[in-house]
């Protein structure tokens, strides 16, 4: 899965889908817990980052880590929805199948 391939979620798709206001998709945002970028000036976020109607709780801990080694939020978002060699997938894909300390490692080693 590529960035490209990704389902986009606007704000509010996820109003809709989370069932919560406009503000606390900002908050998620905001600590972290989604990222989202802006496509042809619209706010978005991969539908990979959500689990049973939440926010991947794997998540934050990587996106906290990438933003303290200086990623921007641009390449985290390319980071996380491109193929690793690593970790032989992406790696909101590792996350998902519960390798989060191995993507941490990888992406600690990135700094």
């Amino acid at each position: 899965m590529t960035a490209d391939s990704s389902r986009w979620l606007t704000v509010p798709d996820l109003v809709e889908l989370l069932g919560v206001s406009p503000g606390r998709i900002h908050r998620l945002l905001e600590d972290r817990t989604l990222l989202g970028v802006r496509r042809d000036r619209v706010l978005v976020i991969p539908e990979e980052f959500l689990r049973d109607g939440e926010p991947l709780h794997e998540l934050r801990g990587t996106l906290i880590l990438l933003a303290d080694n200086g990623f921007s939020d641009d390449e985290a978002m390319d980071w996380m929805l491109s193929v690793d060699e690593m970790l032989g997938t992406t790696p909101v894909e590792a996350l998902r199948q519960g390798r989060k300390a191995e993507v941490r490692r990888v992406a600690q080693a990135l700094a």
